[in-house]
C-alpha cells in the first residue's frame, strides 16, 4: 500500500465474427502501443477469455489514477485515430473502468487470469489477507483489488451503463489454468465474487518502447 496507488484502465468487450481481423489487427497494431505511449502508462496486457462473458480483455497499468487526467490521456482519449473510432463503434457490450489498485500481494505476470466482481464492497485488508492465504499455493503470482473511480470511469460509445456504484475487482493472476481455477475459487469463497477467466495474449511496457 502506497499514499499514491498505482491505476489501471481496464476494458472489456465482445466483438463480431466479421469485424474479429481487423479489430484484433488495429488492437495489436496499433492501440495497445498508443495507450503505452501515454505519460505515466507502465504496461497495457491483452487477454482472450477462456470461461467469460467478453471475449476480449485489455489492462492497462499507470503510475497512479492521475495519469488518467493528464493532458496526455486526455488528448489521446479525445482525438482518436479513424481506425480507432470504427473499431470502438464495433464493439458489443463493452465495458470500461478506470481504477485504483488499492491492494496488490505478489509480483509479475501470470499465464492465466480471474477476474472477480465483487457483489458487495470489501476491505483492502480482507483482500490482503485473501492475497496472503493464496500465495502460499501452487502456481500463485499475483492477487490485486481494483476500486472503479465513478467519475474517470466514463463508458465506451456502444457501452450500457447500469445505475448504481460500479463493483470492485479482483485479479488474480497465476502460472497455470488448474492453478487460477483454484485460486479463484478459494478467493470468491471468501469475497463472495464471480469469476470469469482469461488467458494471457501479450504484453507492452513502456520500458521497451523506449530501449
Amino acid at each position: 500500500m502506497t499514499s499514491h496507488p498505482q491505476g489501471m484502465l481496464f476494458v472489456a468487450t465482445n466483438i463480431g465474427g466479421d469485424d474479429e481481423a481487423d479489430f484484433n489487427l488495429w488492437y495489436d497494431n496499433e492501440h495497445v502501443a498508443e495507450r503505452v505511449a501515454i505519460s505515466g502508462f507502465i504496461s497495457g496486457t491483452r487477454y482472450r477469455a477462456r470461461h467469460a462473458g467478453r471475449c476480449y480483455l485489455g489492462l492497462y497499468k499507470t503510475h497512479s489514477l492521475d495519469d488518467f487526467t493528464c493532458a496526455d490521456y486526455h488528448a489521446a482519449f479525445t482525438r482518436q485515430t479513424a481506425w480507432s473510432r470504427d473499431n470502438l463503434q464495433k464493439m458489443i457490450d463493452p465495458l470500461r473502468r478506470v481504477c485504483r489498485i488499492d491492494a496488490r500481494t505478489g509480483a509479475g505476470s501470470g499465464a492465466h487470469l480471474a477476474v472477480l466482481t465483487c457483489q458487495q464492497s470489501v476491505a483492502v485488508g480482507d483482500v490482503l489477507q485473501v492475497g496472503e492465504m493464496l500465495s502460499a499455493l501452487p502456481g500463485f503470482v499475483t492477487c490485486a483489488l481494483l476500486s472503479p473511480d465513478d467519475a474517470l470511469s466514463t463508458p465506451l460509445p456502444k457501452e450500457e451503463r447500469l445505475p448504481g456504484r460500479l463493483q470492485q475487482m479482483v485479479l488474480i493472476e497465476a502460472s497455470s489454468e488448474a492453478a487460477v481455477d483454484e485460486l479463484a475459487r478459494r478467493a470468491s469463497a471468501v469475497l463472495h465474487g464471480t469469476a470469469e477467466f482469461y488467458q494471457l495474449s501479450w504484453q507492452l511496457t513502456s520500458q521497451e518502447m523506449t530501449s
